[in-house]
């Protein structure tokens, strides 16, 4: 069996990451595809529910899965604590479950040591000015965090250039399809197309 890729899915708030994968999670590309439920020590919001959008526990609970070497990758963004779950990334992978984690760049530096082989993705907006639109419209913030919230988001985009591929989301539907050729891509490798269909491959091949 074809082990599943590890795809990592990194952009600044607001640039639509989000939204690019509950849609390509819609479609299932005749493919298995899940994304990684990661925990978080900040609260929930309205409309997010434990087990569904995040794992919410406390700060004492993220530091003892911490000290349990329970984390694949973890890090700290704006004051709250983030991390991915190693087992069951792992049990997706191995089988042939393509996985998806939407995490920063922090987290993605920390997977791609542990885990090269993985597939990295950044996501950037057309322009500032979308950006702060984007973060506007939705509603979750204050002005105030909004405006820290494109701070950070410079910085965080300075990191594009460390992943291996580059989307930027100005048309939503543009950027799904170059999402989706991604996957489509690394599917049709050779080496992955062989341990899908080995038999097949083996039976062309004999005399």
């Amino acid at each position: 069996m074809a082990q599943g890729t590890l795809y990592i899915i990194s952009a600044p708030s607001g640039a639509g990451k989000s939204s690019l994968i509950q849609s390509l999670l819609k479609t299932q590309l005749l493919y298995n595809i899940e994304v990684s439920i990661s925990y978080t020590t900040r609260a929930s919001r309205p409309g997010e529910y434990h087990g569904k959008h995040y794992f919410f526990v406390s700060k004492d609970e993220f530091y003892y899965l911490i000290k349990k070497n329970e984390f694949l990758e973890y890090a700290k963004v704006f004051g709250h604590y983030y991390g991915t779950a190693r087992a069951k990334i792992k049990k997706l992978l191995s089988s042939g479950i393509d996985v998806f984690l939407d995490i920063d760049w922090q987290g993605a530096q920390q997977i791609k040591k542990i885990m090269p082989q993985s597939c990295s993705i950044f996501i950037l907006p057309p322009s500032k000015e979308e950006l702060y639109r984007r973060l506007y419209n939705r509603g979750k913030d204050s002005k105030e965090i909004i405006v820290k919230r494109m701070t950070e988001a410079v910085v965080e985009m300075t990191h594009y250039i460390e992943y291996d591929y580059l989307i930027i989301n100005h048309t939503f539907d543009l950027a799904l399809l170059d999402l989706k050729s991604i996957i489509f891509s690394l599917r049709l490798r050779s080496k992955n197309q062989f341990l899908r269909h080995k038999d097949l491959i083996k039976n062309l091949l004999s005399n």
